[in-house]
């Protein structure tokens, strides 16, 4: 067995303390699975005590395999280990160390023993390509330590919030909620339940076909982020699937605004999902919350979708609507479903390839509903967008550089037509060149203002070094 060894370390503006205490907390794990690996936390303990384990489901090509880790105990201070137990590599055992830096901040290393299987002959084939993934890696797990330690700071003193969330399972909802988790605020689901359906723990249920939800069970939320609909791009737009789409999104905001209009004790914010449909296809028009709805099916669905929380304001909610881009994430959405093709060297622009694309790379939007839970000033319209929206040639001329790949397979406008039909000119063929003028005026920071840094972030793909 041949061991070899992967060592990084970065600084955290924060106290050793504050960064241990992060790695302890619920979504922790979660936060730092890149997204695009297929990995699934399948089971792991309440906390990191020696002899605890974390079981992983990974994908290795087109197979899945258990990693079972235990942790291990050390007698460093802030610092533990989990070796493998069982699963892919020969042998693991990754030291987390965390010590004290100068003026307050903090210094972390990843500290990293594994041998490939079948000794000499895969450290010749795949051990190249293990340590690529391993830098890759731990470069995505530093950044987004860093930025969410950071997202946290520059709130505090901040409240710990008691959180509720529909579409907590998605891969919106899932970021979120192990983000606010590692945060310290308490997360539960609102879950859809049919029949006697058990409800998991710290949940709430509401009815899957009629959305019927008891007020009693909302009482006590400091917020809500309401996030569970119908996909829009899921299925061809029949008209059958047209009803689903609206009636997911506005007959489930009302129930839940209702429900909400008559808790005794009411959350202090509504943060409600949209989209920046809203504005229909606006051509070279660059619009902000200010600007006018447009016409068509995403526009009518956006505008009753917002409407609907119409009962909660009404209370006093503070009620926010989150209009959102194209989310940049390999986990799931446009570019999940772009990035197969792009890699066979199958990608290319989409009819002339002029309209806008208005986008936001995920843990950018996470950053936003945090930032909208938590900023009083804050209530209506909100462009979940980054404030450098591209053209699709562009988009596709960025994808295929972080790539590595080219971009010459167009798809024409007849042939989006064809295959997706009324959603091709809303969704593929039209466009909205967006500015988040809301977020910009608030002060909101932006981790990943370009396209190509937010692709090769989420992507996994090293950054481009200056000349």
């Amino acid at each position: 067995m041949i061991e070899r060894r992967f060592r990084q370390t970065s600084g955290f503006d924060v106290s050793a303390e504050v960064l241990w205490t992060w790695h302890q907390r619920p979504g922790a794990l979660e936060r730092l699975v890149p997204p695009w690996e297929r990995t699934r936390i399948v089971e792991r303990s309440d906390d990191m005590a020696p002899g605890s384990r974390t079981t992983l489901e990974v994908g290795l090509g087109p197979f899945k395999r258990l990693w079972v880790a235990e942790h291990r105990a050390t007698e460093e201070p802030f610092t533990f280990r989990d070796v493998q137990v069982s699963g892919p590599f020969a042998a693991w055992s990754h030291t987390h160390r965390i010590e004290a830096g100068a003026s307050g901040s903090s210094l972390l290393t990843d500290d990293v023993c594994y041998a490939v299987p079948f000794g000499r002959l895969g450290a010749l084939v795949a051990g190249g390509i293990v340590r690529g993934k391993l830098e890759s890696m731990f470069r995505y797990r530093h950044d987004v330590l860093r930025s969410d330690l950071a997202r946290h700071q520059r709130l505090q003193p901040s409240p710990v919030m008691k959180v509720l969330i529909s579409g907590s399972s998605g891969f919106v909802g899932s970021a979120l909620s192990a983000f606010l988790a590692s945060g310290g605020h308490e997360v539960w689901s609102l879950v859809r339940k049919r029949g006697n359906e058990s409800v998991p723990e710290r949940s709430v249920a509401w009815d899957a076909e009629t959305y019927a939800i008891e007020s009693r069970d909302l009482e006590g939320f400091d917020a809500v982020v309401h996030l569970a609909g119908e996909n829009i791009a899921g299925k061809r737009w029949s008209a059958e699937q047209k009803r689903k789409i609206k009636d997911s999104r506005v007959d489930g905001t009302r129930a839940l605004s209702e429900a909400l209009a008559k808790c005794t004790d009411k959350p202090r914010v509504l943060v409600s999902a949209s989209a920046v449909g809203w504005y229909g296809n606006r051509g070279d028009e660059r619009v902000t919350e200010l600007s006018e709805p447009g016409q068509g099916f995403l526009p009518e669905v956006c505008r009753a979708w917002e409407a609907a929380t119409g009962a909660a304001e009404a209370t006093g909610i503070r009620v926010v609507y989150m209009r959102t881009g194209v989310v940049l994430s390999p986990a799931g959405g446009a570019l999940k479903k772009m990035l197969l093709p792009f890699k066979l060297g199958g990608g290319g622009v989409i009819g002339d390839g002029k309209q806008w694309m208005s986008w936001i790379a995920l843990d950018d939007l996470v950053g936003a509903y945090h930032f909208a839970l938590t900023n009083e000033r804050l209530a209506g319209p909100v462009n979940a967008v980054a404030p450098s929206a591209v053209r699709n040639y562009e988009f596709t001329k960025t994808l295929g550089k972080v790539l590595k790949r080219p971009t010459i397979v167009p798809l024409p406008a007849f042939a989006a037509r064809a295959a997706f039909g009324e959603m091709a000119d809303d969704l593929l063929l039209g466009g909205q060149h967006v500015r988040p003028m809301v977020l910009e005026n608030a002060g909101f920071h932006f981790d990943y203002p370009t396209l190509e840094g937010a692709l090769r972030h989420v992507l996994g793909r090293e950054r481009e070094r200056a000349a």
